[in-house]
């Protein structure tokens, strides 16, 4: 076990915060398994990372949300004889606007994308973790997971279940040799922040010390998961609201949060 090289599965690693994830990963001396849709650059990130770090990665072009796509990748896996010891759920959607005025097919793949994907991976690969022993899981949450907030209602909601199940796993895994990280991050520069402040106008407005970067977010990813921390909220701000929504009543929490969300939407 000592000359084996562990292997990592990571979700919607062809861009944003899972292809910084998959570079921090090689660099420390990980094989990959890379999971999206866009192949072409799923395989750039691949030769990459083997020819600048010598990982063996293994790549997985797919859609996600086709029907029963978690159990039809793990066949792939167990097919291709890889054994998963870590699982990053990073994969997910988001959608800006008022939930009454967003189309109910989008409401649907977000919930399918954001948890049902992410449940049924870590049901499917979370046996044979315990079985050996060892195994990372890491769920990429949002600082959105401690709060509701409208103009992102469904996402908020849909990243308090992944916090809430990240969490509970954690403690129900204890002693098992299997740890589960939640990672919080605030507002990223990724595609998803690029696609909301081009649609919104409202995005821009936002203070920009909210605003970290994908290598901060997957440094910190990465050794909260290593580490077995439970959950990890990157940048100090970012840290300090999640930290303050606890100290607040509902109903003050709710109404900053009507706020700002109804601003955002006119």
């Amino acid at each position: 076990m000592a000359d084996r090289r562990e292997t990592v599965l990571i979700t919607g690693a062809s861009s944003g915060i899972g292809l910084e994830l998959a570079r921090i990963f090689a660099k420390n001396f990980y094989d990959l398994i890379l999971v999206a849709r866009r192949e072409a650059e799923l395989q750039s990130l691949a030769q990459n990372c083997r020819i600048e770090y010598g990982s063996q990665v293994h790549v997985f072009p797919m859609d996600l949300l086709v029907p029963d796509a978690s159990a039809k990748l793990v066949g792939q896996l167990k097919d291709s004889d890889l054994e998963v010891d870590i699982l990053v759920n990073n994969a997910g959607l988001m959608d800006m606007g008022r939930f009454a005025e967003i189309e109910v097919d989008r409401h649907e793949r977000l919930l399918q994308l954001n948890i049902v994907v992410l449940t049924s991976l870590t049901r499917l690969l979370l046996p044979a973790m315990i079985q050996r022993g060892r195994g990372r899981i890491m769920n990429v949450a949002s600082t959105s997971s401690f709060q509701p907030v409208p103009s992102i209602a469904l996402y908020a909601a849909s990243k308090a279940f992944v916090l809430s199940l990240s969490e509970s796993l954690s403690e129900e895994l204890k002693g098992t040799g299997v740890t589960v990280t939640a990672l919080c991050p605030g507002i990223t520069k990724t595609d998803m922040y690029d696609r909301a402040h081009a649609e919104h106008d409202s995005v821009q407005y936002l203070p920009q010390f909210f605003l970290s970067s994908v290598e901060d977010v997957a440094r910190d990813g990465y050794e909260a998961c290593v580490a077995g921390q439970a959950v990890v909220v990157p940048g100090i701000p970012n840290q300090v609201v999640a930290g303050a929504v606890g100290l607040y009543p509902r109903w003050l929490v709710r109404g900053i949060g009507g706020l700002l969300g109804r601003s955002s939407t006119r």
